[in-house]
């Protein structure tokens, strides 16, 4: 099982940015995805996540501002995050649960004041 983030970056409060996730080594189209992230001194939190149906669900603190979605073809899990904010600084990986907890390298989101 591969996972390969990628689209984070620097960018200013309010701002927007796209992550993608590509995987490889599973069914994808049968696989619930999902993001999570990790602020530094913190534990790694739920994000997002969409099922196999295209069900979402959101961490309430998000709610509203990202937007999770899947390319079946693609093989690609996607992470819509606008009107961001500096409490949204972490390294955001993708996650898919088989019979184990699979991760992504991650890619650091940072979002300046």
């Amino acid at each position: 099982v591969q996972l390969q983030a990628s689209g984070g970056g620097l960018v200013q409060a309010g701002g927007s940015l796209r992550l993608s996730c590509a995987a490889s080594g599973i069914n994808f189209k049968l696989n619930t995805m999902g993001w999570y992230r990790q602020a530094p001194g913190s534990e790694r939190d739920l994000v997002a996540t969409i099922t196999s149906s295209g069900g979402t669900t959101y961490a309430e603190s998000v709610q509203g501002r990202f937007t999770i979605s899947r390319d079946n073809v693609k093989r690609t899990v996607y992470l819509q995050m606008n009107s961001l904010t500096p409490d949204d600084t972490a390294v955001y990986y993708c996650n898919v649960r088989l019979n184990r907890n699979f991760w992504g390298r991650g890619t650091q989101v940072t979002v300046s004041s």
